[in-house]
């Protein structure tokens, strides 16, 4: 039986929510200050329906866990090599190396590694563990005005544990927030954030063309449900937009994204300017998929400022971070 009816006499509630559906996280971090209102904890889900060039969680893209390499640790002692079922490392040039279409993340070379260079990012959870989890932390949030956020990768891409971990939360009195691109049919973003609190909304380009090219699909579904969730859902909704220099910070698009969230959302809606970052370039080596895609000097203070600029003449409550 997929819903788990739950009976607290205790408290005259009846639960509907499943406690055992399941689902990936690659990540699960307290104490974040940067992913919503006041101290929360960040569920990061696997898995993502877009591929954007300068993304910073490449490790997010598939649901299932993944295999990460820190070949600047490895001594190539070639310890790993037995212990893998399909075959999959090899030395070659003296270096090892894991051929990833064979590769499953079993995890059985991690604990043959004497350099601890290999990990397996990725757990299976249901929603009562991330629950639990997050909730031992219900004291900061209460203090605060924090809660859980929930983000990912993309978190429509596991919409029945975005489901059950955002009821999970609400009946335990935890605020939600939830990061999203909205890439999805409207039926599933409307089923699956309705009982969220609060919405952050990444938005990439304005054009189509030019959001196809730099994430590997168009914006016409981010653009309606966007739309759709302030009319509809009347949930609060913050607008997050990456800043990458070179792809979204032309004059035009500023003023094309600026003028959309004032005349579709509101001037009420607040901006969160995110300025690209490197942190995330490792990753990609870590995951032997090569060099980054996208790279990019970092933008400076005066350049966010003049980016900010574009929103304040809108009239819209434009911030830097957050």
């Amino acid at each position: 039986m997929k819903n788990i009816i739950e009976c607290d006499f205790s408290r005259g509630k009846f639960s509907m929510a499943d406690r055992n559906q399941k689902g990936w996280v690659f990540d699960l971090q307290h104490f974040s200050i940067h992913d919503g209102p006041g101290i929360r904890t960040t569920v990061f889900l696997s898995g993502c329906s877009l591929r954007c060039k300068w993304c910073q969680n490449p490790e997010s893209h598939t649901v299932k866990p993944v295999l990460s390499f820190h070949a600047d640790k490895c001594t190539a002692c070639g310890d790993c090599i037995s212990t893998c079922p399909e075959n999959a490392i090899y030395i070659e040039d003296n270096r090892i190396h894991t051929n990833r279409a064979l590769c499953t993340a079993c995890g059985n070379c991690v604990p043959a590694c004497p350099a601890a260079a290999r990990s397996i990012i990725g757990k299976e959870m249901t929603a009562a563990e991330v629950l639990k989890d997050a909730a031992a932390d219900k004291i900061f949030y209460d203090g605060s005005g924090g809660g859980v956020t929930l983000s990912g990768g993309e978190i429509l891409v596991q919409p029945e544990f975005l489901k059950a971990i955002i009821e999970l939360c609400r009946e335990a009195g935890i605020s939600t927030a939830v990061e999203t691109t909205g890439n999805a049919d409207w039926t599933i973003v409307k089923d699956t954030l309705k009982d969220a609190d609060l919405v952050l909304y990444d938005l990439k380009h304005m054009d189509p063309a030019a959001h196809k090219s730099g994430t590997g699909a168009g914006n016409k579904k981010i653009l309606e449900n966007i739309v759709e969730i302030k009319k509809e859902l009347k949930i609060p909704i913050f607008i997050r937009i990456p800043l990458i220099p070179g792809y979204n910070d032309s004059p035009e698009n500023l003023n094309k994204t600026a003028r959309f969230v004032r005349e579709e959302l509101g001037d009420d809606t607040p901006v969160n300017l995110l300025p690209y970052h490197r942190l995330g370039l490792g990753k990609w080596e870590q995951l032997e998929k090569g060099a980054a895609q996208f790279e990019a000097e970092p933008p400076s203070d005066e350049h966010m400022e003049y980016v900010r600029s574009f929103f304040v003449q809108y009239g819209l409550d434009a911030s830097i971070g957050g």
